[in-house]
């Protein structure tokens, strides 16, 4: 085949293909336009909702965005909010410490001035008392601990039981020293306690008070003669010393008639206004012409009894009590006594004072 042949195929073949094409748009141009045009419709319709779903699409994403900045930047601030949170509360935490310490430093200062305040005062008191009192007693240490009883007062009367009963705390004792000589019943140790508890009350009291001292047994009587039913002038102490003087070289002996003993503050005028009693246990007659014998312990409640009765109203009972044997009754009778006169109750020990 030559070229020309060739070219006229070709030539041909793209004839009849552009004679295929326009075959066919003549027959789609036949295809009435009515129909293109509301496919056309359609079309746009649906392009313009599909690009309004898209702009909702792009609000909707925008609005999202804004509050996912704003929930970020708010997250932000709470963050902020926390850690300056935090540092307060570190830096309250650290002021709270700081006030606590410091109140409780406070605390302990106030304390301590308040305990040293009590002890300066206390001093003070003792220098009061040793700049007032008109005699001193020197003890075995330091033995001024009865918390409790009132020793002060304008009249203060003492009653030192002398019985044959003072002279030992057991009754074997106290048969076998009645017999003795005077001397060896003075230098009993129960009775060299009671005349010491005695010296000791007198160097308490106050210099412008008034006093009297009475030992009883069977009967009761002043230490200084003659000097019955008489208060006497504290003063500058020499009439204290002197009815301690005498109070020493008195004999315990006899019973014990606490009905005599409690008729001395009815008979002085004025009353004392404080009464110190020195007993070692319940009374065993209540007349001086007791009969002697064995007394039992009801007896001896019932003389007790019956000696209170005598008991003016309004003046307070102090209480020393030297324990006996075998007087278990003492004790709580006694303190009963101290408790209905508004008084004190106190059992000595060996070693006081």
């Amino acid at each position: 085949m030559s070229f020309l042949d060739c070219m006229s195929c070709g030539f041909g073949a793209v004839i009849l293909f552009f004679m295929i094409i326009n075959s066919q748009v003549v027959h789609e141009s036949e295809t009435p336009p009515e129909k293109a045009q509301a496919e056309t419709v359609k079309l746009e319709f649906e392009i313009l909702e599909q690009r309004k779903n898209l702009v909702l699409a792009r609000n909707t994403m925008d609005r999202l965005e804004d509050e996912k900045v704003r929930a970020e930047d708010q997250i932000a601030q709470i963050i902020a909010l926390i850690e300056k949170l935090k540092k307060e509360l570190e830096q309250y935490d650290e002021v709270t410490l700081a006030k606590i310490e410091r109140v409780e430093k406070l605390q302990s200062d106030i304390k301590s001035l308040e305990e040293e305040k009590k002890r300066l005062l206390a001093m003070e008191q003792e220098r009061e008392e040793a700049g007032s009192r008109v005699r001193s007693f020197v003890g075995n240490g330091d033995r001024q601990y009865l918390t409790g009883l009132k020793v002060g007062g304008q009249r203060i009367l003492i009653l030192v039981d002398s019985s044959a009963s003072m002279l030992d705390r057991k009754i074997v004792n106290i048969l076998r020293r009645r017999n003795l000589p005077d001397a060896n019943k003075l230098r009993s140790l129960k009775w060299r306690q009671a005349v010491a508890s005695v010296d000791w009350l007198s160097a308490q009291f106050p210099p412008d008070s008034r006093f009297q001292i009475y030992t009883f047994n069977k009967e009761a009587r002043p230490v200084l003669k003659g000097s019955e039913n008489i208060w006497l002038e504290v003063g500058d102490g020499k009439q204290v010393d002197e009815a301690i003087r005498l109070l020493r070289r008195t004999v315990p002996q006899d019973g014990t008639n606490m009905k005599a003993a409690y008729e001395v503050i009815t008979s002085l005028n004025p009353p004392p206004d404080n009464v110190i009693l020195l007993a070692d246990g319940l009374p065993t007659m209540d007349s001086p012409q007791a009969a002697r014998g064995m007394v039992t312990g009801a007896e001896r409640l019932r003389y007790h009894y019956g000696a209170i009765e005598t008991l003016p109203p309004g003046v307070p009972i102090n209480i020393l009590l030297y324990p006996m044997e075998g007087d278990y009754s003492a004790a709580i009778a006694y303190w009963l006594l101290a408790y209905q006169t508004g008084g004190s109750f106190m059992s000595v020990s060996k070693d006081w004072p």
